[in-house]
């Protein structure tokens, strides 16, 4: 580990978080925009990049092996056991923060989310900076963009986010395409005498996983007291091309009855040029009497009808659609099965940013 050079780009990301910094990375889930957990002031330089409100918190990455009471107090032996069966990975535990970890990644909150990523880089950058924090480096990280839009599954992404940050304000690491592609499953185990495991955040980990752990199935919906977490505003995980979500049959039948009306229903007036265009983002092949549409202002783009190959693809998926200049998304909606838990939750958090 002493061998890397300063042109070394984990070496240096290292350095850039240890000057209070920030510094893109990939993990499996998305991109994460980090910042030294333990630094005030660097986690303020992500609400601000980001346009995040304070009390909104981040989560914590740590290194593999990484001495978890540093972070967190009263950790149970539930915790344990779950990291055992799925860290590195996308599972992010809410713990009891530890009484000298400064409540900004918090959100002000006396919790605090933890998770070690499974992604080569991730865990290289971590131990590097843990190294330089004498064992006990954290890296502060939400999903590295714009609050409330489409999380970054590619470098580019991440740097048409924050085009106006130089290399100075933001280093940006080099990871390949996120290979789970939508964030961590979050669980709150921070209440468990009272209120037992409760999953405030579906993902690729899923409920009947951490059951298999636990036990006992978790608690698939927060209530009032749960802690706020990354992702769970109604609104969130939005293009900046308005979307709809509807079913198969009810994109087919709008398919025919024409582009103004697929507009209509989104609140968008016509153009005078009349060159309105609708993208259809579909589960699975699409029959040749549907594609044949286009020409009236309609492009049909087929997804994976794999929940998990659908998962890995959405943000991609959704970026480029939206810089494809059409005037509105239309979205197949994914099956009422537990498969598709997570890819439900994005979709109609995406869409929740467009309804009334």
């Amino acid at each position: 580990m002493n061998t890397r050079t300063t042109h070394d780009p984990i070496h240096q990301a290292a350095q850039q978080l240890l000057a209070g910094r920030l510094v893109a990375f990939p993990t499996e889930t998305v991109y994460g925009l980090g910042a030294d957990a333990v630094s005030p002031e660097a986690v303020a330089r992500i609400y601000a990049a980001k346009g995040r409100p304070s009390n909104h918190p981040v989560i914590v990455h740590v290194a593999p092996g990484a001495d978890l009471s540093y972070w967190a107090k009263n950790i149970p032996d539930e915790a344990h056991a779950l990291i055992r069966a799925f860290w590195p990975g996308p599972l992010t535990l809410i713990l009891e923060r530890a009484d000298h970890i400064p409540a900004q990644v918090s959100g002000g909150q006396t919790t605090i989310g933890l998770r070690c990523p499974a992604h080569p880089v991730a865990r290289q950058l971590l131990e590097v900076f843990s190294a330089l924090k004498n064992g006990n480096g954290g890296v502060a990280a939400p999903s590295a963009n714009k609050f409330g839009q489409v999380s970054p599954t590619q470098a580019s992404h991440v740097r048409e986010e924050f085009a106006d940050l130089d290399e100075a304000d933001l280093l940006v690491l080099e990871g390949g395409s996120s290979e789970v592609g939508i964030e961590s499953t979050i669980l709150d185990l921070s209440r468990l005498e009272s209120v037992g495991p409760v999953l405030l955040r579906p993902g690729h980990i899923s409920a009947t996983d951490i059951a298999g752990v636990l036990g006992v199935m978790p608690r698939e919906h927060a209530d009032a007291a749960a802690p706020k977490v990354s992702g769970s505003l109604k609104a969130h995980y939005a293009p900046h091309t308005p979307l709809l979500l509807r079913s198969r049959a009810d994109i087919e039948r709008l398919a025919g009855l024409g582009v103004e009306t697929v507009l209509s229903l989104a609140g968008l007036g016509s153009t005078p040029s009349g060159n309105q265009r609708v993208a259809i983002l579909a589960i699975g092949p699409v029959a040749s009497d549907l594609t044949g549409k286009a020409d009236t202002g309609f492009t049909w783009v087929s997804a994976a009808e794999d929940p998990v190959a659908y998962a890995r693809d959405l943000y991609a998926n959704l970026r480029r659609l939206d810089l494809g200049g059409f005037d509105c998304l239309l979205v197949q909606a994914p099956p009422e099965e537990a498969a598709w838990h997570a890819v439900q939750d994005r979709l109609k958090r995406a869409a929740a940013a467009f309804s009334s």
